[in-house]
């Protein structure tokens, strides 16, 4: 297995992250190989989702959230900023992992696919992303 631990700077706002260039750049240096791409995001509060980026995806999934999750009082997880609670629930519908095909050191995605790290803390502005290359 091969495997490499990136920093992602996600800032004070809520945020769709492309991963997908952080990735085929993983993929390029592990020589081009077959297998499964494994993202990790060891947060708990931050999650992975795969989706079209670039489109407006990103703003519609980050409105969608906000709805689903509002910050407001309503949580029991009450440290950080208001409504931080919210932010611990965000990985049981959006997961810290996604894992990839690889075939030939791409990615296997669809036409408008990408793999995004989503973080709705704004108290949490350095995010770590594990990406490791299970060789098939």
């Amino acid at each position: 297995m091969l495997t490499e631990e990136i920093e992602i700077r996600t800032g004070s706002v809520e945020v769709v992250y492309d991963l997908t260039a952080e990735c085929e750049r993983f993929l390029t240096d592990a020589g081009g190989r077959d297998g499964l791409l494994h993202v990790w995001v060891p947060h708990a509060t931050a999650g992975l989702a795969v989706l079209e980026a670039g489109a407006g995806s990103e703003d519609d999934l980050l409105a969608a959230l906000r709805e689903l999750l509002p910050k407001d009082d309503r949580w029991r997880h009450r440290h950080g900023s208001p409504g931080h609670g919210r932010d611990h629930v965000l990985p049981a519908l959006l997961p810290p992992y996604a894992t990839v095909p690889v075939l030939g050191g791409r990615m296997a995605l669809g036409t408008w696919q990408s793999v995004c790290l989503v973080d709705t803390n704004v108290d949490n502005p350095v995010r770590k992303v594990r990406l490791s290359l299970l060789v098939g």
